[in-house]
């Protein structure tokens, strides 16, 4: 008998059905991989399972019972546990008093028992074969670290069913195969994984079975060795998709900008390389490698401590972003909600936000001149909208993204940093994201690419330049851009100054 049981699941938000008459069932001691595009419904799903949100019509049968779910306490209650993609620690805590927040051992005098909080806590951990402190405070711990300790924290509470939504999203390779082992183990003890990723790759290595949805309908449920990667594809978004990554033939022009020995301490250090108009210039590396902080010295978020950028052979300062974007420089960060957009904000304003000058005739803004050109912007970059007012909080991850790329365009930079483009949003979405990139590069401006899934990296990069340790490792052209000779330079063991 199955575990759980998912039988004609209808929700709609305002009047727009989010999920249609959804059915499918989860076992135990399975990993079941839930799958779709942006806007696909994984999420609205797994919300209603977790009871964030109560479902329209339809049940879910637990064990052979219906069930009503009201509130996450309540799934927790019945054995249902989920880790969200936005991770929210309480940061000047302690790893054990995260794990046991709002349920704390007391002793017989009804205080905290801080001695029960830390061993029992050292006890989950050993058993769940992760070396992390109980006693350091959650703000030291890596993303990854974060990520575990949430997987700890809902085995604590004895779940059957873990729901992981996007869980690699931003760690590395390294800590991505400490999190399938995790994975796997608590598969063999008999519990059920509910797997949401965007990773075709990561997908075929870890699922048993695997769920399609796609415009809030279920499509399919199959077993991993029944599909191939392109036939997944073709059951996520409709159709057959052709040249993900539609290599361009470029000639690539004069030296558009170039770094010379960017240095900060502690970071990275004597970081140096060119691009040139028409090229995609590809930076990999590890996670902390300091791909981020090279992208945002160049932006003037975090400036240098000693270097030169040249933009045409001319030698400028770029002390804040102000400056950098006075030079044609505009950067597409790896935290897109958090500095890319203003959530609370129309789509329209959030496209329009970095040129209002543009729009301003004697003192006043001319918002017709503004929303014809986000009514432009909109149409061109093909973002999924009903109109310019739409919330920018309630469009799809690959929807928003092309929302921070159009408010850059808006200011016609002649060169575009990309921090991770494409994270967390699905395989079609990520090529309207390749088409705009090379449409950018053909138009003769220069392209920086930071990106950790290595398939993107080589499947559009001209050059790649490699991170390790704040070190520059090396810069492979041609036939040298491949997973092997990328990573055997990006774990090159170097030491910062």
């Amino acid at each position: 008998m199955s575990y759980l049981q998912i039988k004609n699941i209808n929700k709609s938000f305002h009047g727009v059905a989010a999920l249609k008459n959804i059915s499918f069932d989860i076992e135990l001691g399975e990993i079941h991989v839930i799958i779709g595009e942006n806007g696909a419904g994984k999420s609205t799903l797994m919300k209603i399972i977790d009871g964030l949100y109560t479902q329209d019509s339809g049940e879910l049968i637990l064990k052979g019972e219906p069930l009503q779910m009201n509130s996450p306490v309540e799934a927790i209650s019945h054995g249902i546990a989920m880790i969200h993609q936005e991770l929210m620690p309480v940061p000047y805590m302690t790893v054990a008093e995260n794990v046991f927040l709002g349920r704390e051992p007391r002793t017989k005098w009804g205080t905290l028992d801080r001695k029960a909080i830390f061993r029992e806590t050292a006890e989950l951990f050993e058993d769940m074969k992760l070396n992390i402190d109980p006693r350091a405070e959650m703000r030291t711990l890596s993303v990854a670290q974060i990520q575990l300790v949430e997987i700890a924290k809902a085995v604590s509470f004895n779940s059957d069913l873990l729901i992981m939504d996007e869980p690699t999203s931003a760690i590395s390779d390294r800590e991505i195969d400490n999190l399938f082992e995790l994975i796997f183990r608590l598969r063999a003890r008999n519990k059920a994984i509910v797997f949401i990723s965007h990773k075709l790759d990561e997908i075929f290595r870890v699922a048993d079975r695997i769920t399609v949805l796609r415009d809030g309908e279920y499509i399919a449920t199959r077993r991993r060795e029944e599909l191939t990667r392109d036939g997944l594809i073709e059951m996520m978004i409709g159709r057959e998709l052709k040249d993900v990554y539609e290599k361009r033939d470029i000639k690539p022009g004069e030296v558009l900008l170039e770094v010379q020995n960017l240095t900060k301490k502690g970071k990275y250090q004597d970081i140096s390389f060119e691009v040139r108009k028409g090229e995609v210039l590809g930076i990999a590396g590890l996670m902390g490698a300091g791909r981020t902080e090279v992208a945002e010295a160049i932006f003037g978020l975090e400036p240098c401590d000693s270097g030169k950028i040249l933009i045409n052979g001319k030698e400028v300062t770029i002390r804040d972003t102000s400056d950098a974007i006075d030079h044609g420089i505009a950067l597409v960060p790896e935290d897109r909600k958090e500095l890319g957009l203003n959530l609370r904000d129309t789509t329209g304003f959030n496209i329009s936000l970095s040129d209002l000058k543009e729009f301003v005739e004697m003192g006043m803004l001319n918002k017709k001149a503004e929303n014809a050109r986000v009514d432009e912007a909109i149409k061109t970059f093909n973002v999924k909208v009903t109109g310019r007012k739409t919330p920018v909080v309630s469009l799809s991850g690959g929807n928003q993204q092309k929302v921070v790329i159009a408010k850059w365009m808006m200011v016609e930079p002649e060169i575009l940093i990309l921090d991770e483009p494409t994270r967390g949003i699905d395989i079609g979405a990520k090529a309207e994201i390749y088409k705009l990139i090379n449409r950018f590069a053909k138009e003769g401006k220069a392209v920086i690419m930071i990106s950790s899934e290595l398939l993107e990296i080589i499947g559009m990069s001209d050059r790649v330049v490699v991170l390790s340790e704040g070190h520059m490792t090396g810069v492979l052209c041609g036939e040298e851009i491949n997973q092997m000779e990328i990573m055997k330079h990006a774990t090159i063991q170097t030491k910062i100054g």
